[in-house]
C-alpha cells in the first residue's frame, strides 16, 4: 500500500467554502467521479480542511501511477465536468505549476516505531 498527501487552497470566501463542503458530502457525491477514483487505483481518499487550506490523503495499491490516473481522468467527460466545477472554488497554491490543482506534499516526519 502507498499513501500520498496533497494540498490545495480554496478561494477564501465563506459562501464558496460552504458550497464546496456541501458538494463533498457523501450523499452529494457524483457516482461517476467516485467510480473513477476507484477505477484509477485509489482505495481510500479523505479530504480535511482548515481555513481555506485543503489536505487530501489517498491510499493506493503499490502499482498506482499519477500519470495513468490523469490519463483516465482526461478521457472521462464526467470527471472533466466535475473538475471544471471545482475551479469555481479552488485556487492553485502559489508554488504550483500552471494548471496544477492538488500539489503532492513531501513527508518530512514519520514517528519511529518503538517497541
Amino acid at each position: 500500500m502507498k499513501k500520498f498527501c496533497l494540498a490545495l487552497d480554496l478561494k477564501d470566501d465563506p459562501g464558496l467554502i460552504e458550497e464546496y463542503e456541501q458538494l463533498h458530502k457523501a450523499e452529494n457525491a457524483w457516482p461517476e467521479v467516485t467510480q473513477s477514483i476507484a477505477d484509477g487505483g485509489i482505495n481510500n481518499m479523505e479530504i480535511y480542511r482548515v481555513g481555506n487550506r485543503l489536505f487530501m490523503i489517498i491510499e493506493t495499491g503499490d502499482d498506482f501511477d499519477f500519470e495513468n490516473k490523469a490519463k483516465l481522468d482526461a478521457a472521462n467527460p464526467k470527471v472533466q465536468q466535475w473538475e471544471q466545477l471545482m475551479w469555481k472554488f479552488q485556487q492553485p497554491l502559489k508554488w504550483s505549476e500552471p494548471g496544477e490543482k492538488w500539489v503532492l506534499m513531501e513527508q518530512i516526519y514519520k514517528m519511529p516505531v518503538t517497541i
